[in-house]
């Protein structure tokens, strides 16, 4: 089994897992504040562990829920449920998230949407998306109009994406959306929207390896907020293409800078 394989695998494992638990009742264990994970966001963990272990015992986890355990140059990056508030409110936008770190880069990720059976791959540079077991090509566009925000968290360095919302000069051009869920990024790979913005950090994160290596091997844009490198730690900007991009990159600024 290839690594791209083992992401798709590992990812279904941790979808199944979600979608046996939707609707059901969920334990809650808090994380502080208002974060918590569920019953689920742990069963899907075991569940994409169990997969990449068998496969890959020498590599490294990177767990949402567990933590880090083991050590080398590869480490599998998981999130085995990014948008657990809207699971636990009976809101079907979630994802499940598992990406290759490598001395490469991301050579291989998945991004799975447990509820409309797409898988979202990359392998080897390549991407892909694969809906109810047929291979769909990506096409990121700006057509839709839509760009998905991220609100800030409490305690956020920054909140770019409040300011960027009510700018006339945005709102002339684009309709910001919320969906709270990775999903969001790797829509703007599949056409489905114009843009995604997120002012906090994505390095090496959980929530955001596969998506962004999605998005970057589909063709989008990627940067940070600043236009410079995603590894700058700067907030994350993902645009359709590069004129769409243009267009963003300045609105961002003005927000950065109100």
């Amino acid at each position: 089994m290839t690594d791209g394989e083992l992401a798709i695998a590992a990812a279904e494992a941790g979808a199944a897992v979600v979608r046996a638990r939707y609707g059901g009742p969920l334990e809650r264990y808090a994380k502080g504040g208002t974060d918590f994970a569920t019953v689920a966001d742990l069963e899907a963990e075991q569940a994409i562990l169990d997969v990449i272990r068998a496969a890959r015992p020498d590599d490294a986890f990177l767990g949402e829920e567990g933590g880090l355990s083991g050590e080398g140059e590869r480490t599998w990056l998981v999130d085995p449920l990014c948008g657990t508030l809207n699971f636990a409110a009976r809101t079907p936008l979630v994802a499940v998230n598992v990406a290759l770190r490598s001395p490469a880069g991301v050579p291989a990720a998945a991004v799975v949407d447990p509820f409309a059976g797409e898988a979202y791959w990359v392998a080897d540079g390549l991407a892909g998306l694969r809906r109810d077991g047929a291979e769909v090509p990506l096409v990121p566009t700006d057509a839709s109009g839509l760009v998905d925000v991220d609100l800030p968290h409490p305690g956020a360095a920054r909140s770019v994406t409040p300011r960027l919302i009510v700018d006339p000069a945005f709102l002339t051009r684009f309709s910001p959306r919320v969906i709270s869920s990775s999903l969001a990024l790797v829509w703007v790979a599949s056409g489905r929207r114009a843009a995604y913005v997120f002012d906090g950090n994505v390095v090496d994160s959980v929530h955001f390896a596969a998506g962004v290596a999605v998005c970057r091997a589909a063709g989008c844009t990627v940067t940070d907020l600043h236009g410079g490198p995603v590894e700058a730690g700067a907030g994350l900007l993902v645009a359709a293409d590069e004129a769409t991009h243009r267009v963003l990159l300045p609105l961002v600024a003005s927000a950065l800078a109100a």
